[in-house]
């Protein structure tokens, strides 16, 4: 297994100046894209966001929104029902329980409607600068490919995992990175091994596949 000073050299080569992707100007509008980005790209999310956070331009209004009209909006990022329940009950929540902050609370955020271990981790790390490591699909696939995690982990000791072996200082810098590395370079299907720093460490199949190739 690589040595992590390596691990986190390589990947500030790579992305030396990673952040979050997803588009917002308030507290509220991170957590709420954030949630809208389960099983959905931050492209999408930000397109919707931006016509979402237009219309209805502070709490209020939003807690107030009919939800067929927030369906509508959000309808390209997938679960658009039940993701526009939860928007109008954080927005109430949040209202009526936090004078209209998201609070730098993990297990307030995590009873909110949604929102679970991983949006949590993106929320408390991007507006409180809290260290954390949040796991989404990409961090995943690529902790399983580079041998951090094993195949059969969940998601919370893929977690675990890595702040283990990445210094604690480095977590949110490491998770957005991460991110970014899945995202545009060892994606799930054609990851782009030519771009990859990590090619010795790979265990991927599609790496094997185009060894053979060659």
């Amino acid at each position: 297994m690589m040595m992590i000073n390596s691990f986190n050299d390589k990947l500030d080569k790579m992305f030396p100046d990673p952040r979050c992707e997803l588009e917002y100007n308030k507290d509220y509008e991170l957590l709420i894209a954030t949630v809208l980005s389960a099983q959905c790209t931050d492209k999408r999310v930000n397109s919707c966001t931006k016509v979402l956070f237009s219309k209805y331009k502070d709490l209020d209004s939003l807690s107030k929104a009919n939800k067929r009209d927030i369906e509508n909006i959000i309808r390209s990022c997938g679960s658009y029902n039940k993701k526009s329940g939860y928007i109008l009950e954080i927005a109430n929540k949040l209202l009526n329980e936090c004078d209209g902050k998201v609070p730098n609370d993990r297990e307030y955020l995590e009873r909110l409607p949604g929102v679970g271990r991983k949006t949590t981790n993106v929320v408390l790390s991007n507006l409180f600068d809290v260290p954390t490591i949040a796991v989404d699909t990409h961090v995943e696939r690529v902790s399983k490919r580079l041998r951090l995690a094993y195949k059969n982990d969940d998601v919370l000791k893929v977690e675990k995992k890595l702040m283990k072996k990445i210094p604690k200082d480095k977590w949110s810098r490491s998770h957005h990175q991460l991110v970014l590395f899945g995202r545009y370079i060892c994606k799930a299907i054609k990851p782009e091994c030519n771009r990859c720093l990590f090619y010795e460490d790979c265990n991927s199949k599609d790496k094997k596949r185009i060894e053979n190739f060659n």
